[in-house]
């Protein structure tokens, strides 16, 4: 009879003790605004994790079908997971979570934020992850792809800083436009001004090299082509404007387009790069009309297309239109541009633009350190296989900031997603796996951090 009471006195103590630790346990994640249960849930059935095993990193895809709801905006799902946070590393978690290829932030989020403001906040506790869309839609009926990556840390999970010197030269050529040759415009040639229409259509019409500076407002009949010949540059003096005019760049090279503003220009693009034209400079211009007048009306600013190539477009602003930039003119019938239209387009400026920042097909185009404000459709669209590169772009209320698919045509791929700052934006329509492309030449010297491209650009673009 002792013995019994003894066993039945040990079993009683180490229930009490057993249920005081788990007491502990959730007064712990109780002040971390945690949740108190796990659900044996998979992230993917087909994926095996193992975040910790190697410094190699692990991707995968989560199964929004098994997600359950965690109240407000937050959703929740477990697998195991090593070295999620805990409360004595509230930080040690190395999962980074994307939707639609954008990175979610931020990383390390108290719940009940994730719940009450949500917005792409995220935590991954022990094994579960808790987690909201970027614009606070359920992740399991939205439509979108999430995926993780383990095995990089995540040092910050906030904005990219501004770098200690944002100050960078903004007047010297690079990108595609200084590759397999270079632009020099009319370097060397005859020095002249125009002021009128006839002596400007003279001026870049001659077949010698010709340094071109326009000095007040030339107006043009709306739909009016002016045709450059090769080894020309025109440049505008200060406050210079080109009205109803537009400059065409068919089949010849060494083209430098330089602190203009370009005004009213109908039907036709203010620049076409077309027929092989090659090596041109577009540099610290202004483009814009309005967007009252129909999407047919106005011309876009800029077409580079039928096997151009080697095109650098700088510091321009962009804006008040609703169809910008567009590098390839079609899906079919323009095949030949295969292997050509390599463009580079970095800290331009395009606000209230309804899209085509650029829209491209077949070609490779680098873009970096642009700006893109107040975006009502797509800003980047990518099509029929062409790569755009993005390096430390910066996109404030954009309604879709990147997207692969445009329309019913053949899907294009993007590299450098995660480079990019998206601040009040639509999530991206990423329907490929990110590119690994990078431009042949060197511009990390000439890159600003993403976090700086506003200011920068807003001080730096359009003529000077």
């Amino acid at each position: 009879m002792h013995k019994k009471t003894k066993l039945i006195t040990k079993v009683v103590l180490s229930a009490l003790l057993f249920c005081t630790i788990i007491s502990l346990t959730n007064c712990q994640k109780d002040s971390l605004n945690t949740p108190d249960s796990l659900e044996n849930i998979q992230l993917d059935e087909d994926t095996e994790l193992s975040a910790s095993a190697s410094n190699s990193v692990s991707t995968g895809k989560i199964n929004t079908k098994r997600l359950r709801s965690d109240g407000g905006f937050a959703y929740k799902i477990t697998q195991t997971i090593e070295a999620g946070d805990i409360p004595s590393a509230p930080k040690q978690s190395i999962l980074r979570l994307y939707e639609n290829g954008v990175e979610l932030k931020e990383a390390h989020a108290v719940h009940d934020d994730i719940r009450k403001l949500g917005k792409g906040r995220f935590s991954h506790w022990h094994s579960t992850l808790y987690f909201s869309a970027s614009d606070n839609s359920d992740p399991r009926t939205n439509g979108r792809t999430y995926t993780y990556e383990i095995g990089t840390a995540i040092t910050n999970p906030e904005k990219p800083t501004s770098s200690n010197n944002p100050e960078l030269n903004t007047n010297g050529l690079m990108g595609y436009a200084m590759v397999n040759g270079t632009t020099t415009g009319g370097k060397g040639g005859a020095v002249v001004t125009v002021t009128t229409l006839a002596e400007l259509k003279a001026a870049l019409g001659d077949y010698s090299p010709k340094i071109v500076y326009v000095s007040g407002t030339i107006k043009g009949a709306g739909v009016d082509p002016i045709f450059l010949q090769a080894n020309k540059s025109v440049i505008g003096k200060s406050g210079a404007v080109l009205e109803g005019l537009q400059l065409f760049v068919y089949g010849v090279g060494n083209i430098i387009i330089q602190n203009l503003t370009f005004r009213n220009y109908v039907t036709y693009a203010a620049v076409q790069v077309k027929e092989g034209g090659h090596h041109v400079w577009i540099d610290h211009c202004d483009f814009g009309n309005d967007r009252e007048h129909g999407w047919s009306h106005w011309g876009k600013d800029i077409t580079i297309t039928k096997e151009a190539d080697f095109v650098t477009v700088s510091w321009n602003k962009f804006h008040d239109t609703n169809l910008s930039v567009l590098i390839s003119g079609g899906v079919e019938g323009h095949e030949s541009d295969k292997g050509k239209l390599h463009v580079t387009m970095h800290h331009n400026f395009w606000y209230n633009v309804s899209e085509r920042e650029p829209s491209m097909n077949y070609g490779r185009v680098h873009m970096f350190n642009n700006y893109h404000l107040n975006n009502g459709g797509y800003s980047i669209g990518t099509r029929a296989g062409g790569i755009v590169r993005t390096d430390n772009e910066y996109f404030l209320n954009c309604n879709i900031p990147l997207s692969t698919k445009v329309a019913q045509d053949p899907e294009g791929y993007i590299s450098g997603i995660n480079t990019n700052i998206y601040d009040n934006c639509g999530p991206n329509n990423i329907t490929t796996p990110e590119s690994n492309w990078v431009p042949e030449y060197e511009y990390k010297s000439y890159l600003h951090a993403a976090a700086d491209v506003p200011s920068v650009v807003e001080k730096n673009s359009g003529p000077r």
